[in-house]
């Protein structure tokens, strides 16, 4: 399965260590969705480039991008990297009914705003051994998302495209701002 992941990079790293497009920043967690940083780092991921992006721009909505808004402190700057899974990985899919039902789950509360919800949810999933758990954008419903249990997932997962930073020139970065309406 491929992934892409938008993440802060040096521009030189390209493995698990800060900087890096495999390292996830615990101490930075602990308000997003999946998140349970005193018990797991949540790599949140997405099927799509586009939808990666998206992710991270949808607060620039009503500004005009630019490329230092890809810009970080530190010389840090956002990036975009492909990961690939391999087959050994059990990632729970909360956008399969029948997974919903086994788990007495409405749609409603998987896509919740509140964050104590559906950190609940991931805290579950992370307590039965699972990898992660597979759920859809809130953006937009076709784009599907994965939320990996870093600890677990990354002696399965690789790097599969160098990391790219971002930029207003990107095709995706372009298709992502034409979706949430962000002028460049």
């Amino acid at each position: 399965m491929q992934l892409f992941r938008v993440f802060d990079w040096d521009g030189v790293t390209t493995g698990r260590h800060e900087g890096g497009p495999l390292f996830v920043p615990r101490s930075r967690q602990g308000a997003g969705r999946h998140d349970a940083p005193a018990v797991y780092g949540a790599w949140y991921c997405s099927g799509l480039a586009v939808s990666a992006i998206a992710e991270y721009l949808q607060p620039f909505r009503g500004h005009v991008l630019t490329d230092e808004d890809f810009t970080r402190a530190g010389g840090l700057g956002k990036a975009l990297v492909a990961l690939e899974l391999d087959g050994g990985l059990r990632v729970i899919d909360l956008d399969d009914p029948g997974e919903l039902v086994r788990r007495r789950l409405r749609p409603s509360r998987v896509a919740s705003m509140q964050r104590p919800v559906t950190q609940a949810i991931a805290a579950a999933v992370y307590q039965e051994g699972a990898a992660g758990l597979a759920w859809w954008s809130t953006l937009n419903a076709d784009w599907g998302h994965v939320t990996l249990f870093h600890e677990r997932a990354l002696p399965h997962v690789r790097v599969e495209v160098p990391p790219q930073r971002l930029s207003t020139a990107l095709p995706a970065v372009r298709e992502a701002t034409e979706y949430l309406g962000i002028r460049l």
